[in-house]
């Protein structure tokens, strides 16, 4: 149509910016708040906002509580998209006791995936990143002004055509890992396909982590004024976080180093 032709985005204000960042740093502290924790927050922050534009903004964050509830659920889904069942239930468990965390003994063997807000000066765009659960290492990512399911494909091939495919590829139910084309690509490589429980982002929680890492001790503290050096900056800290970077969960070693060592031994 003609008004389809001629449209031009609307950019958010100022004042609206504002409470995309604070939302988006609340989150980042407090994972475990749902939207009226958030809308508190925010409420006492001086902010004038209600119930339901918060809720509307932790859909264009894509963010929801790191908790197993039965509420709204921001992730975004489309209802003619399948769902596949989560896989990992059996890391919950260690010599037959169930743990607080999932235990991937294996590097290479099951990868994670998902999509989250990076704040810049003015304005913000979207990461897409998959992490390899066992080494914490960041296999592809990709930055991209929009949340769509091209950017999780484009991140998918990526990783594959560095790296040996892994057994499992976890991800949310979000229309970005239930499309067509990225369920496809992991079919294509014999990847069993697992998602989260609907509500459960605590299932892929090792990516939700890494992002938390990247937000306090980077973005936060770095003020981008374009693209350009969001993008630079973003390679920068990557290249730290996986060769520079001790990892405790590691015995203090760097994640990159740890699985290019068993790739190389695999081969």
């Amino acid at each position: 149509s003609r008004s389809s032709l001629y449209y031009k985005p609307v950019p958010l204000s100022d004042t609206n910016l504002a409470i995309l960042n604070r939302m988006d740093e609340i989150y980042t502290n407090n994972p475990e708040y749902g939207y009226r924790m958030i809308h508190q927050h925010l409420l006492e922050d001086g902010y004038r906002i209600g119930n339901n534009r918060v809720l509307k903004y932790m859909g264009i964050l894509g963010i929801q509580a790191l908790y197993p509830h039965k509420k709204h659920n921001t992730s975004i889904r489309q209802k003619q998209h399948p769902i596949y069942p989560y896989l990992l239930t059996e890391y919950w468990y260690k010599t037959g006791q169930k743990t607080k965390a999932v235990n991937v003994d294996t590097p290479n063997e099951v990868w994670s995936g998902d999509i989250t807000y990076i704040r810049m000066n003015g304005g913000f765009m979207y990461l897409a990143a998959i992490i390899d659960w066992n080494t914490r290492a960041i296999l592809a990512y990709k930055l991209s002004n929009s949340m769509d399911a091209t950017l999780a494909t484009d991140v998918l091939q990526m990783a594959l055509k560095k790296y040996p495919a892994p057994k499992i590829f976890n991800s949310d139910q979000g229309s970005q890992y239930t499309s067509h084309e990225h369920t496809q690509l992991l079919k294509e490589h014999n990847i069993q396909i697992s998602m989260n429980g609907k509500g459960r982002t605590i299932d892929n929680i090792i990516i939700e982590r890494f992002f938390r890492t990247l937000k306090q001790s980077h973005i936060y503290i770095t003020e981008y004024h374009t693209i350009k050096e969001l993008k630079e900056g973003i390679n920068a800290y990557m290249h730290k976080y996986n060769f520079k970077r001790f990892h405790s969960s590691l015995n203090y070693k760097k994640p990159m180093n740890v699985y290019l060592d068993f790739i190389q031994k695999s081969v």
